[in-house]
């Protein structure tokens, strides 16, 4: 069993021992694109719903992974088996292969898959979050998980060194998501969220809040919503996979939300019910 896996094109050690190559194209350009989930009970959650994500990034930006989409399930699983501890980090990526440094690439290039598995925890889902928010400056490429992480990089410093948790991001006053996550309001009963569209990352988290939200009979309306509506709002809700749903308190160091306890808890209760029928795990973290 390993501590932590990594896997790079057919190799599989500890991250100390795996080579990438020199000329992979991520190392000069983020030439790829990712994705990310927790596992329990060595059961990587909601993994079809990543993978369907993975191959659209992918094809969005004309990556060509290496293997077809049944057997990557079976071998991120398979490595999820590997590593010890009851919860875990699965990450995985695909980078658009090894060549000379070149901003044009060749049209029939095979990228190469790479995996990193770790011990990990779910998020606290019980206490609120501090957030901050920021002018969107990224390029409108936000549907796609690409490795261009630079912008969430720095939003998440800045939030780190004002001792905030999260980043919620705005375009000319209309929320969009967070630096790493989906944000999503509370009001009235109902919940609010942006529609799927290139400025944001279609979250599976979001995805599956939403679907609850249905079995729940709680309505949901899939629209732009301004900075306004987010400090008037009853919650504020941070999905995202690796701790389900969160919310703050504090957008800009000033009280918000946290006004309907019972519907976001409501929510909150069925993602993790979800969780446990997938993973067939009886408790959060081991």
């Amino acid at each position: 069993m390993f501590k932590e896996l990594a896997y790079y094109d057919g190799k599989v050690g500890t991250p100390e021992e795996v080579m990438v190559p020199f000329n992979d194209r991520s190392h000069f350009f983020g030439d790829g694109v990712y994705e990310a989930t927790p596992a329990g009970n060595h059961v990587p959650y909601l993994l079809e719903d990543h993978l369907d994500r993975f191959y659209s990034s992918a094809n969005a930006m004309d990556i060509k992974i290496p293997m077809e989409k049944d057997e990557l399930n079976k071998l991120i699983r398979d490595l999820t088996k590997q590593v010890e501890g009851h919860t875990h980090f699965v990450y995985w990526q695909v980078t658009r292969g090894i060549a000379a440094r070149d901003h044009v690439y060749a049209k029939d290039m095979v990228g190469k898959l790479w995996v990193y598995i770790r011990p990990s925890k779910i998020g606290d889902m019980e206490n609120p979050i501090k957030v901050h928010t920021h002018a969107d400056l990224r390029f409108e490429y936000g549907n796609v998980k690409t490795l261009n992480l630079l912008p969430a990089v720095l939003y998440s410093q800045e939030g780190h060194d004002k001792g905030v948790s999260e980043t919620i991001l705005h375009r000319n006053g209309i929320v969009t998501e967070c630096a790493h996550s989906n944000v999503s309001i509370l009001k009235d009963g109902n919940l609010i969220s942006h529609p799927n569209d290139q400025y944001i990352l279609r979250g599976i988290a979001k995805t599956h809040m939403i679907q609850a939200c249905y079995r729940l009979g709680i309505p949901v309306y899939e629209r732009e919503y301004t900075l306004e509506e987010l400090l008037d709002a009853d919650e504020i809700l941070i999905t995202s996979s690796s701790n389900f749903i969160l919310f703050t308190d504090n957008v800009d160091g000033k009280p918000v939300g946290n006004k309907d306890p019972k519907t976001r808890n409501r929510i909150k209760d069925e993602l993790i019910r979800e969780y446990f029928a997938y993973t067939g795990c009886t408790k959060l973290n081991g």
